[in-house]
C-alpha cells in the first residue's frame, strides 16, 4: 500500500474507532502482563472471565507468588493451555520480585527475559501500559495487514517491521489496536464484512464480499466437431406410392 493510502487507512479507522484500547481487563502494568501471558491461543473473553476474580486476590507479583501453582490452576483452568500458563505466570512473578524489586519493567528486553513472554506479549505491555508507539502482531493483525496489503509479510516479525515503515507516527501508538479490533469485528477470518468495512475502498482484496460476483470464465473450445443436425421430412408431405404395386381402389375397379 502507498504512503498516502496507508495514512488515508489509519484516518478512516481513526474516525470509526476514536478512542481504541485492548480488551483485556487489567488493573495495572502487572495484571496486564498477566492478562496477555494467559490470553495467547485464548480468546480475551476467556481471559476476562478468569482474571475477574483472580485480580480480586493476587494483582501483585508477590501475592500471585503466595498462590502457587496451585493456587492458581482452579482460577485458569478454563483457557487452554492453563498448566503451562500456571507455570509461567508463577515464574515471572518471583522474577519480577528477584530481579526488578516486584515492578514491571518498561524495556523490552527485560520484559522477553520472564517465561511466557515473547515479542508480541512485550509490544503489548510496552504499548498499553507504558504508551511506547509499539506495534504487536497477533493473527488478527497478521491476517488484515496481508489481505488489505497494507502490510504484506510472511510471518509475524515481517508484518511488523512493515507496519513500522508504512504507519504514520501520529497512527503508531493506537496502530494495533485498530488493527486487532477490525480484524475481531469486521475483516473477520471467514466471510468478512466487506459491505461495512470504512477502509474497503482502500483494501486490495480481490474477493471482497458483496462485491459484484466475478464474470465466469468461457468455455473451452471442444475439439471435437458437433454432429450434424438431422433431416426433418415436411409433417404434410404425402409418401409415394412404391412402383408396381397398385392403389386398393384400382383392384376393386374403382
Amino acid at each position: 500500500m502507498k504512503p498516502r493510502d496507508a495514512e488515508r487507512f489509519f484516518e478512516l479507522l481513526a474516525r470509526d474507532r476514536p478512542d481504541p484500547t485492548t480488551e483485556l481487563e487489567f488493573i495495572n502494568p502487572f495484571t496486564l502482563l498477566v492478562a496477555v501471558v494467559l490470553s495467547a491461543q485464548a480468546t480475551d473473553v476467556s481471559v476476562n472471565k478468569a482474571t475477574e476474580p483472580l485480580f480480586k486476590i493476587a494483582d501483585t507479583p508477590a501475592k500471585m507468588l503466595a498462590l502457587g501453582e496451585a493456587g492458581l490452576t482452579p482460577y485458569i483452568k478454563t483457557i487452554g493451555l492453563f498448566r503451562t500458563k500456571a507455570k509461567n505466570v508463577i515464574g515471572l512473578a518471583r522474577l519480577l520480585i528477584e530481579r526488578h524489586g516486584g515492578v514491571v519493567p518498561a524495556e523490552r528486553e527485560a520484559l522477553e527475559a520472564l517465561p511466557g513472554v515473547g515479542r508480541k506479549t512485550a509490544n503489548v505491555v510496552l504499548n498499553t501500559a507504558f504508551g511506547q508507539p509499539t506495534i504487536a502482531v497477533d493473527t488478527h493483525i497478521f491476517r488484515v495487514a496481508n489481505r488489505t496489503g497494507l502490510a504484506p509479510g510472511k510471518t509475524p516479525r515481517e508484518v511488523e517491521d512493515g507496519l513500522e515503515k508504512i504507519v504514520p507516527a501520529r497512527f503508531k501508538h493506537g496502530c494495533h489496536h485498530w488493527l486487532i479490533l477490525h480484524g475481531r469485528y469486521v475483516c473477520t477470518a471467514r466471510s468478512p464484512h466487506c459491505a461495512s468495512c470504512v477502509v474497503a475502498a482502500l483494501c486490495a482484496y480481490p474477493a471482497k464480499t458483496g462485491a459484484a460476483p466475478l464474470s465466469p470464465a468461457p468455455a473451452r473450445p471442444s475439439s471435437r466437431k458437433a454432429p450434424a443436425p438431422a433431416r426433418k421430412r415436411p409433417p404434410s408431405a404425402p409418401r409415394a406410392p412404391r412402383r408396381g404395386r397398385k392403389s386398393a381402389g384400382s383392384r376393386r375397379g374403382e
